[in-house]
């Protein structure tokens, strides 16, 4: 099958109540890190998803009251009719386009903080904050209760006064007080509100009658509802409670937006849920038991898969926010016909990593995900060359990818030149490992571009020197050689490295991802860079069948994981796998057989058995060619630039994003691009 013709099912126009979706690609709500604070970049974000063909387009948890501030993260915000205008930047945006609008009204109950606020927490029972402030949510009675029935209706008004066409009851991801209500974790009640399934749904049933009473006539309600929390018999579970309350509600919603909870298994890893639509086993059931349409979720990337879907009766809608994410135009391109085009979500939670940070997102993938408003970056489009003709990129890593694909689409005659025998550099070496393969879409992607395009040449096992590149005579170079992990255990702990002794056994992360395994003995791995690298090197020694000690300045295994919503699962791996974990500790020395640790704490020394040490401490960049050449008397060059890790190193993201922002600006005056570094959206000094 391919295009319009083997897909057509994808493309049939649904009803929601009383709206109608153009087609079955649905962007779920997702957080973006723009919200209330950069309700213009929110606009254009969602704008982009419709323009890619996206029928409805949804915002993210919008706060409905001041009692459920999720400061310093930049949600949505709907407190009252002040918020309205920012939110209809979004609606007329996405409608512009074609596509519905909706809003997933929120209250965070004890998962909010209220910083900002400073307003009491509300919960169904006495619970401490779901964070580590410390800081407790009262029990809401029953004057409470009516209240929140109260604000949570205001603000469904107020959605369709703002423009959306779909409004959410949200009860979900542990989040929200409707979901708390629903879970007996949350939910000790013994009033009408807790106790048997009936009671502690009584308040979603409320929410959703209350909500199509409001505004049903020209909006659709939709609900967002976890129906298992991956917890077994701990936690609701989808053949029984989850199943039961679908049953319970079944024809109340417009619309089922079905998942699981909570949002680490929402949102799971590839590292440790490789499978497309791994959340169908959860959800099939659901329309089974309702005639309204069901969007579900599960990283769907595969058109064939999405098809099946819907021709088996499992869902109406596919629902996407990773993928939507990671290529906006993902619906058009099946449409058209132009599969091989798609980006693929490799599900490596950096965008999720930017809500944790209270940041704009940002994507390995698509390097113009969050730059649609403040850089007017389009994924699908870029400013034709200038008066340059040719250019030289050196380096096949990320970011010289990225910088001669889109070099390329600019018109320019472009050579890629790679030292090594296969293109992809640090993609290719990562995606070697455990639980990473599938980041190797960020270069396959690219490699099937860049073969497509009669203006590219790609050379490998082209080991460039200054005297060559010169003699290529192409005035502009791209260097992205890359950086190299050092050997000397320089890392945040340690600035001055780590004592080896003579005849100690040291690797680098790039030995072993070049295929070089340790000898015998145990193996040290020492993890003072702290981000994802450690604990993927240790499991994929543990599962070669070493014996490994993980070692970590750290109080806990990668904590940059925690941003990606899977360190716990990152630390449970390893200890299931046997790794022996020594927290809190620095590498002092190295010796054959032995290596000393020291605790940050105390300062106490430990020996520990090892026949060999990999140090993931800080890397190198790789800048020899880039020096050379800049060096040169008479250089005449007329570019010169250094790009991704050789210029900065950093996750692949970062190095994806300084390729494209390399051949974006390229030809642009520096003043300019000075001036235009982003636009920024400043505050009123209005008074309201």
């Amino acid at each position: 099958m391919s295009g319009a013709d083997g897909y057509s099912v994808l493309f049939e126009p649904v009803q929601i109540g009383p709206v109608t979706a153009r087609n079955r690609f649905y962007q779920v709500p997702h957080c973006n890190g723009m919200g209330h604070l950069r309700p213009q970049a929110e606009a254009a974000m969602r704008a982009m998803k419709a323009e890619g063909g996206w029928a409805v387009v949804s915002n993210q948890e919008t706060e409905i009251h001041p009692t459920s501030d999720l400061s310093p993260f930049a949600e949505n915000r709907l407190w009252d009719e002040r918020d309205i205008p920012a939110l209809r930047l979004m609606t007329e945006a996405v409608h512009g386009k074609g596509s519905l609008a909706a809003i997933e009204l929120a209250h965070n109950g004890h998962h909010a903080q209220n910083h900002l606020s400073r307003a009491p927490l509300l919960a169904p029972s006495e619970l401490a904050l779901q964070t580590a402030y410390p800081k407790q949510a009262r029990a809401m009675d029953k004057a409470d209760i009516r209240e929140f029935r109260k604000w949570h209706r205001a603000a469904a008004r107020r959605s369709r006064e703002a423009g959306f066409d779909i409004v959410y009851v949200y009860a979900g991801h542990h989040m929200t007080l409707p979901h708390h209500f629903l879970l007996p974790q949350f939910n000790d009640r013994t009033d009408e509100y807790g106790g048997s399934l009936e009671n502690r749904v009584r308040l979603t049933r409320e929410l959703l009658e209350e909500t199509k009473e409001e505004v049903g006539d020209d909006c659709a309600i939709a609900l967002r509802f976890a129906v298992d929390e991956m917890l077994g018999a701990d936690g609701m579970q989808a053949q029984e409670e989850g199943r039961a309350v679908v049953e319970l509600l079944a024809e109340l919603p417009d619309l089922w937006d079905v998942n699981v909870a909570d949002w680490s298994n929402d949102s799971a890893t590839t590292r440790f849920e490789p499978r497309d639509g791994f959340q169908t086993s959860y959800i099939e059931f659901v329309k089974q038991v309702t005639s309204k349409p069901v969007v579900g979720v599960g990283r769907l990337t595969s058109p064939d898969l999405m098809a099946s879907l819907v021709r088996k009766g499992i869902l109406d809608f596919i629902g996407a926010a990773r993928p939507s994410i990671a290529d906006p135009f993902l619906p058009n391109k099946i449409k058209e016909g132009r599969i091989e085009e798609i980006r693929e979500c490799i599900g490596c939670n950096i965008c999720v990593s930017s809500d944790s940070l209270g940041v704009p997102i940002r994507c390995t993938q698509n390097p113009t995900m969050g730059e649609e408003w403040r850089r007017k970056w389009h994924p699908e489009f870029i400013e034709r060359r200038g008066k340059e003709k040719t250019a030289l990129v050196v380096g096949s890593g990320p970011a010289g990818l990225e910088c001669a694909m889109q070099l390329a689409r600019r018109g320019y005659e472009v050579t890629l030149a790679e030292a090594k025998q296969e293109l992809g550099g640090r993609v290719l070496q990562e995606s070697g490992l455990t639980g990473l393969s599938a980041w190797k879409r960020v270069t396959d992607h690219r490699i099937y571009d860049l073969r497509q395009r009669g203006n590219v040449q790609l050379f490998t096992d082209s080991l460039l020197s200054a005297t060559e590149v010169v003699e290529l005579a192409i005035p502009n170079v791209f260097v992205a050689t890359g950086a190299k992990w050092r050997r000397d255990g320089r890392g945040k702990s340690g600035f001055h490295g780590v004592s080896i002794s003579a005849g100690a056994q040291v690797f680098t992360p790039d030995d072993i991802m070049s295929g070089t395994l340790p000898g015998s003995g145990p193996v040290l791995v020492y993890d003072d860079e702290q981000a994802y690298l450690g604990g993927v090197l240790a499991d994929h020694l543990a599962r070669a069948g070493h014996e490994v000690v993980f070692v970590t300045p750290a109080s806990m295994v990668s904590p940059f994981t925690e941003l990606t919503l899977e360190q716990t699962r990152v630390q449970r791996s390893l200890l299931e796998g046997g790794v022996q974990l020594v927290l809190s500790h620095t590498l002092d020395n190295v010796a054959p057989g032995q290596a000393t640790v020291r605790c940050a704490y105390t300062g106490q020394e430990q020996t520990k058995e090892c026949g060999s040490v990999v140090l993931v401490t800080q890397r190198a960049r790789e800048t020899n060619l880039y020096d050379e050449l800049r060096s040169l008397a008479n250089n005449p060059l007329t570019t010169l630039e250094l790009i991704g890790d050789a210029a900065n190193p950093g996750l692949i993201a970062d190095a994806v994003y300084s390729g494209h922002m390399a051949a974006r600006n390229f030809e642009r005056e520096a003043g300019e691009i000075d001036r235009e570094f982003f636009r920024r959206e400043l505050v009123s000094l209005e008074l309201v």
